[in-house]
């Protein structure tokens, strides 16, 4: 079998993954990690699941470490703009000749295990999660943080051991693969929980609840809450750079989860921390304050400026999300005075409603777009669902007409606000537009 020449070579190769769709189930990435030699059991893990919240409080817990001084790889998805976005080690990206040279190691494996079977052949989720754990191991990281794709329980990443476990949140997203109620999903999370892990677990509402620690109490886990910890009142929580409350709450669940973190593994069977001799020490109280000042995690209420005017940019893909960009709107049109120009697009009609609902309340005009994805709303479907009385402040466009240029946003006017808002692709996509430095998007290696 000849090697891929090229990155251009790759991302076919792995688009072609990519269209084979999603494939539930982990027997295929534990014989791919046991036929790499396990790569990911040679660092300590963080595992991250939740509706919403989960890629915060990663990128959260990566810059708590990072402030303390560890060396961290970071697994994340999806990705913004680039695929090598999904896996850093210290906030270095995977880069193009990495991917390609992963992408040639691991074809021939795939390769073999799909002659014995058509099913055995690893996806794009399961080649990526490879490389992650190949790229943590050869660069040697004090402590891999790894979120969950979709789930948990069946997820690729469900093959670690983790020292920590977290689920940040339970809420009605991928119904149709992980079922249609908080308990279903809640259960289908929860199955990343391990015998005797610690779990830490965000704010979750009392059906949810349940049944995590349901789950946990037969795994014998124990269960850290953050509302046992912190209680109910926002000003209790931690302070982050990233705006809003609920990252708040999320900064409240990665900070309870690197003091467990830290108080287990100094504790536990008498294991050494990872490099003692380059002085790595548990993360301080210190540190965890340093390090929710040194977030980087754009797309979630980004705040920016184009063309002099305020741009905000904020993922925002289902109820749970609607809700949280709710307060947000109501918030900024409290401190600016005036309503924004919200442009959105999204994936899916259950996603739509909730969003439209929203940002109709709080938007002097909204302008409708689709992004370069399979799954996306059309304007007519998006249109369809507007309340007859709105209608007439919404209209649709395309971001080449919206975005201009990288100086340019042609809706609204002076003294505007612009809030870009659904679809974390439709973000990436404005990032692509907006930020020419972060390269050509990538937008069809896109996943779930």
């Amino acid at each position: 079998m000849n090697n891929f020449p090229d990155y251009a070579a790759v991302t076919e190769y792995l688009y072609a993954l990519k269209a084979g769709g999603v494939k539930f189930g982990i027997d295929r990435m534990r014989r791919l990690a046991a036929t790499l030699g396990h790569p990911e059991r040679s660092y300590p893990v963080i595992h991250i699941a939740g509706t919403n919240g989960k890629g915060s409080v990663a990128a959260m817990l990566d810059a708590i470490l990072h402030a303390a001084g560890w060396r961290t790889g970071l697994y994340t998805s999806p990705h913004l703009v680039k695929l090598g976005e999904r896996v850093q080690v210290g906030r270095r990206l995977l880069t193009e000749a990495e991917i390609v040279a992963y992408t040639n190691e691991l074809r021939p494996l795939a390769a073999r295990a799909a002659a014995d079977a058509a099913d055995e052949h690893a996806t794009f989720f399961e080649f990526m999660t490879a490389m992650a754990f190949l790229q943590f191991q050869r660069r040697q990281v004090d402590l891999a943080i790894v979120e969950v794709g979709m789930g948990g329980r069946l997820d690729a990443t469900n093959v670690v051991q983790p020292e920590v476990t977290v689920i940040t949140s339970i809420g009605l997203d991928h119904i149709a693969e992980l079922g249609g109620t908080l308990a279903q999903i809640a259960r289908e999370k929860a199955g990343i929980i391990k015998p005797g892990r610690p779990v830490v677990i965000g704010r979750l509402s009392p059906e949810a609840e349940v049944v995590v620690r349901e789950v946990a109490a037969a795994a014998g886990a124990p269960v850290h809450a953050v509302r046992e910890t912190f209680g109910e009142e926002i000003d209790r929580y931690p302070v982050t750079n990233l705006a809003g409350d609920y990252q708040r709450w999320n900064a409240a669940t990665a900070t309870l989860a690197a003091r467990v973190f830290a108080l287990g593994w100094s504790a536990a069977s008498g294991r050494a921390w990872p490099n003692p001799a380059g002085g790595r020490v548990p993360p301080t109280e210190a540190d965890i304050v340093r390090g929710l000042q040194q977030v980087n995690w754009p797309g979630r209420w980004q705040t920016t400026s184009l063309g002099g005017r305020p741009l905000i940019l904020d993922a925002s893909h289902n109820p749970e999300g609607a809700a949280v960009l709710e307060q947000n709107l109501r918030q900024l049109v409290t401190t600016s005075g005036r309503k924004p120009i919200i442009i959105a697009g999204v994936l899916g009609e259950f996603r739509a409603r909730a969003l439209l609902e929203v940002i109709c309340r709080h938007a002097q005009e909204v302008h409708l777009v689709v992004p370069h994805q399979a799954r996306a709303s059309s304007i007519a479907d998006l249109l369809a669902l507007v309340p007859p009385a709105q209608r007439g402040m919404v209209r649709g466009g395309t971001l080449e007409q919206l975005f201009p240029d990288a100086r340019t946003c042609s809706a609204g006017g002076p003294g505007d606000t612009i809030v870009v808002t659904g679809s974390i692709y439709l973000l990436g996509e404005v990032l692509e537009r907006i930020e020419p430095g972060r390269g050509t998007g990538e937008g069809k290696l896109q996943d779930f």
